[in-house]
């Protein structure tokens, strides 16, 4: 059995005391995934499709800033996976900037906007009735 060989456009160590990467957890973005791979012995990984994602939040806490580092939260329609950290990573802007990036690259390649991440979004028909889901009744 052969591993696919994927092709990284970012990765880095959860950062642990004074900002080293020492830890088992580990994130990688492609151009489709967000992945994060935690443990040694055993190793967990949890994924999230970039389309999916309908959010994100970038935190920096006092200790954070003072190594360089932040926490990036993103919030998706995965049902796995609703919420996922990719905590205490070095340049965090930069790595939300390329997040944003490849989420219009793939939500622009299968034709998804913002609308359609929103479960039951309503419908106005210009005569002041409001349809769910656009359906009229």
């Amino acid at each position: 059995m052969s591993k696919k060989h994927i092709d990284f456009i970012w990765t880095d160590k959860k950062r642990t005391f004074l900002g080293l990467p020492i830890s088992f957890t580990r994130y990688f973005l492609t151009d489709k995934k967000i992945i994060c791979r935690t443990g040694f012995f055993n190793i967990a990984e949890d994924e999230i499709n970039i389309y999916k994602i309908t959010d994100k939040k970038l935190t920096l806490s006092l200790g954070e800033r003072l190594f360089g580092c932040g926490t990036i939260t993103v919030f998706s329609r995965d049902t796995d996976t609703p919420k996922m950290e990719i905590k205490h990573i070095k340049k965090p802007y930069e790595v939300s900037e390329m997040i944003d990036k490849e989420i219009d690259e793939e939500r622009d390649k299968y034709g998804i906007r913002g609308r359609d991440m929103i479960p039951g979004h309503y419908c106005d028909h210009g005569d002041g009735d409001l349809d769910h889901d656009g359906l009229n009744d």
